[in-house]
């Protein structure tokens, strides 16, 4: 068994690498030629150096460990399926289940090399992806000045024990340091007590924010008659909150290239604070549970080994495979949008197309196998 299993681990590996290989280079040539126009731009923070051939390259590298992310688990069933197919229109697989390769031996053996695939996307989704993908919005920030968090910025809550916090924060220096950041305060009943507007800061190793070139106004509303504004200028104001530099940073990435426990923490700090977390919490499950659809791809995989070829090749039956991976990544964004709508429980909005493909392939598996 062990010379069977080294012969479908190592045609699998190596067709499935191939097959994201493939894939690698067509994003890397898209992902590049829209970095072309932004070629010879100088930059805003040292304008003695532009932005030239080797940091595009740079960038666009810094983007594939994503790529491997997104494309790894179709990338394995149609690896897995190329390899099946093959295997049976040669009559190898014939020959393997003459030598003891039983139905449920087969499935073990595939399930085992998919807890490999399983591990390799984990690691490179959780540690290698976020990493190369922050530095590659660093680099990009450095020759465009700032990061840009969207056209409304990243905004964070923060509830003391006297007063509630709204935060905007418009953009991010390559350096950690905080642009066009706005506060608004309230008090327990909801009414605004003062804005500070600043053009920049940072936020101390304390977590207090240092905030530079400050306005600041303060609203008084407890008597209509006596209400009036008082704004100050200041040159620097000191904020005491428990908001971080990580949670202010993870709007450097999106929610599904967040860490699994940054975005944990994250969720954890919207529901002390009475925010809306569903999104990101179906998009933990969805980091929970994606790498385990590299199970559901190789059992998908098992049932091309039991056809049978009378003619032709077996580019249909990988065409197939295709269409079947795409179809399973729709449905997972699809199930994540209108879970989040419908308010449905998170897990369960992440984790229904996987369960859906592992009852077919289950399913697909019962039939061509067992009942053959």
């Amino acid at each position: 068994m062990k010379t069977i299993r080294r012969l479908i681990y190592g045609e699998i590996l190596m067709t499935t690498g191939f097959v994201l290989l493939a894939f690698l280079a067509l994003f890397f040539f898209f992902d590049f030629v829209e970095e072309l126009p932004s070629l010879g731009r100088v930059s805003r923070l040292e304008p003695g150096i532009s932005y030239e051939l080797r940091h595009a390259l740079l960038y666009v590298g810094l983007l594939l460990p994503n790529h491997v992310y997104e494309l790894l688990p179709i990338s394995v069933l149609i690896g897995s399926v190329a390899v099946m197919a093959r295997l049976a229109k040669g009559s190898e697989y014939t020959i393997l289940r003459t030598s003891g390769l039983g139905p449920w031996r087969a499935l073990r053996t595939l399930l085992g090399l998919g807890v490999v695939f399983v591990a390799i996307t984990f690691a490179v989704g959780d540690y290698v992806a976020p990493l190369a993908d922050k530095t590659a919005q660093l680099l990009k920030a450095r020759y465009q000045g700032r990061i840009s968090l969207g056209q409304t910025g990243a905004w964070l809550k923060e509830r003391q024990p006297t007063s509630n916090f709204s935060v905007n924060v418009g953009s991010l220096s390559p350096r950690g340091g905080l642009g066009e950041v706005r506060i608004f305060e309230f008090d327990n009943e909801g009414l605004l007590v003062a804005t500070v507007e600043a053009q920049s800061g940072q936020i101390e190793r304390d977590d207090t924010w240092l905030l530079r070139d400050v306005r600041r106004s303060e609203f008084s509303n407890r008597d209509l008659k006596t209400s009036r504004i008082v704004r100050t200028n200041l040159p620097e104001f000191h904020w005491q909150s428990s908001i971080s530099a990580e949670m202010v940073s993870v709007a450097l990435l999106k929610p599904d290239r967040m860490r699994t426990t940054d975005l944990y923490a994250y969720v954890n700090h919207l529901e002390n604070n009475g925010q809306t977390a569903q999104r990101y919490e179906i998009e933990f499950w969805r980091k929970v549970f994606y790498p385990l659809s590299c199970l559901v791809m190789v059992v998908l995989a098992l049932p091309f080994a039991y056809l049978h070829f009378r003619s032709g090749g077996i580019t249909g039956y990988v065409f197939g495979g295709v269409m079947i991976g795409i179809s399973f990544f729709l449905l997972n964004n699809v199930f994540g949008y209108i879970g989040n709508l419908n308010q449905w429980q998170p897990w369960l909005a992440a984790a229904s197309p996987s369960l859906i493909y592992s009852v077919i392939s289950l399913g697909a598996f019962g039939w061509l196998v067992l009942r053959r």
